[in-house]
């Protein structure tokens, strides 16, 4: 009972409240301390965001008709009890018998409604998902996505958004991938990658006390890949990581010798930055500032700037469900403000000559693509084309060389993030 009581408090969260999965988890999962109690209070929740329209279709249904608004803590009810029967195969008979213990402790006299309405749900084929993939989406998002990928495209992304994403390593030595990959029990996309199925307590995991890797997803990695194949030298190379935290990004950069400023204005998160290198015993400078309106006190230039900026993370739905509840279209035209001010200031920050990587954890356009035509166009620098062969197997160049990679590419080994990557020079 304790984590479907969790469950419910968190879509509560999410749906009424509108604060995010993450920010709540920790509230909202106090009350349970049995690890796998806490475990299966997230899968709940997850599981009715990942497939909210879906679960909202068979309750109307079975209703005669909708809920009233006073009577919303009974919908969430109805939609864990759903998730539960319908995609997590949960026995019918327990997920009534709480649904209806929930049920009693609302306003109303709702109970003999939850026990009748539960009690008409069957399980569904998870796997085979829905007909329309777009049920699950919000119409200004899905419409979004058609417009830009393709309706093909979209529902390939709304699919791949309904499995729980794997745990994806980045090894601080890439010669060692083989034999982490063997250790860990996972597999390898590229060098310095390994990726689990299912991870458990991260922290137990060997290699994590020991600094050998830390948590990055595979298509996460590509900027600074990008970044650091576009560098004659990386060793001693003068390198501004910026939005750098949690610090996945540095780590990467710093390995290569590169000597790392890493810049990021959340003083929590900053702090998660450098515990992190200290466990990777990698060094970088770390700056505590608005990256808008940073400048090193030496008035000095790098010879590459890393802008991994803020964004609606629409290509992290996989591992985040909240986010298409959360998100509303004009967050993306604001999100887009913010991107084309410190696009401008990073290019400031880059030597004549040198290089700026430009990366976005987003699906949209204007986002990604757009950002980059605008600088181009302005003749504040100029599009260094990505080549497949610096990609480490994570996307594929455009016709412009920039890439995009999508939530469903190489699927058959467990997809990636949806990331915009581009590379550019600016003007000796």
């Amino acid at each position: 009972m304790a984590a479907r009581d969790a469950a419910l408090h968190l879509i509560s969260a999410v749906l009424d409240r509108h604060r995010s999965l993450t920010d709540v988890l920790d509230e909202g999962l106090a009350g349970t301390t049995n690890p796998a109690d806490r475990a299966f209070a997230r899968l709940m929740a997850a599981t009715v965001l990942r497939r909210l329209g879906e679960i909202d279709a068979l309750l109307a249904q079975r209703l005669d008709r909708p809920l009233s608004r006073k009577a919303r803590p009974v919908q969430h009810i109805l939609r864990l009890g759903t998730a539960q029967i319908a995609f997590l195969g949960t026995a019918t008979h327990a997920v009534v018998n709480c649904g209806v213990e929930q049920a009693k402790a609302c306003p109303g006299r709702y109970d003999k409604l939850v026990n009748a309405i539960l009690r008409k749900i069957a399980p569904v084929d998870a796997d085979t998902g829905p007909e329309d993939p777009a049920i699950n989406v919000p119409d200004w998002l899905w419409s979004s996505w058609r417009d830009a990928y393709g309706s093909e495209t979209a529902r390939h992304i709304a699919r791949a958004h309904l499995r729980e994403a794997p745990l994806d390593l980045s090894l601080r030595d890439p010669a060692d991938t083989a034999q982490w990959a063997t250790t860990l029990g996972g597999t390898s996309l590229a060098p310095g990658h390994v990726r689990l199925s299912r991870a458990g307590d991260v922290a137990s995991l060997p290699g994590y006390e020991t600094g050998d890797w830390w948590v990055q997803d595979f298509a996460a990695s590509l900027p600074a890949r990008v970044l650091v194949a576009g560098l004659e030298n990386p060793s001693g190379a003068g390198v501004a990581d910026l939005c750098a935290a949690p610090g996945g990004k540095t780590a990467q950069i710093a390995a290569t010798g590169a000597v790392v400023t890493a810049v990021d204005s959340d003083p929590a998160r900053v702090t998660r930055l450098e515990a992190n290198l200290a466990r990777l015993r990698l060094r970088a400078t770390v700056c505590t500032a608005d990256v808008a309106h940073w400048r090193p006190e030496d008035g000095r230039r790098f010879d590459a700037v890393l802008l991994d900026a803020p964004c609606t993370a629409t290509g992290t739905i996989r591992r985040h469900p909240d986010i298409p509840w959360l998100k509303r279209p004009n967050d993306i035209a604001k999100a887009a403000v913010t991107q084309r001010e410190m696009l401008r200031a990073a290019l400031e920050l880059v030597r004549p000559g040198g290089m700026l990587v430009y990366a976005v954890c987003s699906l949209q356009r204007e986002e990604g693509k757009a950002q980059i035509d605008r600088v181009v166009g302005d003749g504040l620098a100029r599009r260094t084309p990505i080549h497949e062969n610096e990609c480490a197997g994570i996307g594929v160049p455009d016709d412009e060389g920039d890439i995009q990679t999508l939530p469903h590419h190489r699927a058959g080994e467990g997809g990636m993030d949806g990331f915009f990557v581009a590379r550019l020079h600016r003007p000796s």
